[in-house]
């Protein structure tokens, strides 16, 4: 069953075709293993996400970094980043992101009701 919001991009996209749907293949091309680790690019836009305070941005790529198999490490030293970029609003920022990561380590719920640009990742 899809949601309205989904049939609602899929009409705009099928009304639309040139434009509508291009940030979903640009993003796809810009996180896909190249000369820099997909999961790497993955967890730079976490840092801007941060950075930018957009939690559904965060919730995003903390999950699409952990599917590309980042480590708790790299993860840290990515929240250094951010932190040290933002001070005190960035440990904030960042403490919302590492719960989310451990969020994904347990398999636990999460919340993708708001996640940035939900709909049909995949879809080119």
């Amino acid at each position: 069953m899809t949601t309205d919001r989904e049939s609602l991009f899929a009409e705009l996209r099928r009304l639309s075709p040139q434009v509508t749907g291009g940030l979903l293949r640009m993003r796809q091309e810009t996180y896909r293993d190249a000369a820099v680790a997909a999961k790497f690019k993955l967890l730079a836009a976490m840092v801007v996400s941060i950075t930018i305070r957009c939690e559904p941005c965060i919730r995003a790529y903390v999950r699409m970094a952990h599917e590309k198999g980042v480590s708790q490490e790299e993860l840290i030293e990515f929240l250094d980043v951010a932190m040290t970029m933002q001070g005190c609003p960035g440990e904030e920022w960042a403490l919302k992101a590492y719960r989310i990561y451990k969020e994904c380590l347990i398999g636990g719920p999460i919340d993708t009701t708001a996640l940035c640009c939900e709909h049909g990742g995949s879809d080119a």
